[in-house]
């Protein structure tokens, strides 16, 4: 079994290939043909109820950024955001609105989050090698929302600025963000997990609620 250790080198070595100029172009990953039942035998849980059950959890929701570069396939010639700083002609940031994200460690401090295997967001992601948190305020759901299509020019009219250490965009209004470097990436059935190694990290001096996902539907 390869060690804590053996998986953080592996996704270093892939961000560095990733970043390489011999990468091909990014592109979304396969679904896994990875079963825990037989094609013949009945699966022991349905989608239907897996998602109706589980969706009696309450989660918070972020947006998970990451800086664009002139080197990135997926990046329009005219930058699509209006932020505060605007970044260098020719790239785009990327972003994903997700509910799967999570404290991991205290020492070193990590954090973790979930995507599909199939998003076409998280290679560009892993290309950058770091990434931001947004922890969404409760009159965000609009944001959410637009972050939530895919294909769509998420960046649109949105205000953000630069995290410190990655140059991820930190988007205006939030509860909270994480700057983070990619720390290591897990397989987990149809999705990855994610783990970050934290550089900076804040919050806002507000009072404001947090935005809420349950029973799919925003509280």
């Amino acid at each position: 079994m390869v060690g804590v250790m053996g998986h953080a080198e592996m996704a270093a070595a892939a961000v560095r290939y990733l970043r390489s100029a011999d990468a091909p172009p990014v592109q979304a990953l396969p679904r896994p043909a990875l079963r825990c039942v037989g094609e013949d035998e009945r699966a022991p849980v349905g989608q239907a109820d897996f998602r109706r059950v589980l969706g009696n959890f309450a989660t918070g929701v972020a947006v998970v950024t990451a800086p664009g570069s002139t080197d990135d396939p997926q990046a329009p010639v005219v930058p699509t955001a209006t932020p505060a700083a605007a970044p260098a002609p020719g790239s785009a940031p990327a972003g994903f609105a997700c509910q799967s994200f999570s404290a991991l460690s205290l020492d070193p401090p990590l954090v973790a989050f979930m995507v599909g295997r199939t998003s076409t967001t998280w290679p560009r992601i892993a290309r950058a090698g770091v990434f931001c948190v947004n922890v969404l305020s409760a009159g965000q759901g609009e944001l959410c929302r637009a972050f939530a299509v895919s294909g769509a020019d998420k960046f649109a009219g949105v205000t953000y600025d630069a995290a410190p250490v990655s140059g991820s965009p930190r988007l205006a209004g939030t509860l909270a963000w994480i700057d983070c470097t990619i720390h290591a990436v897990h397989t987990g059935g149809d999705h990855l997990i994610v783990v970050g190694r934290v550089d900076a990290l804040g919050a806002s001096d507000g009072d404001e609620a947090p935005l809420l996902f349950h029973k799919g539907r925003f509280l």
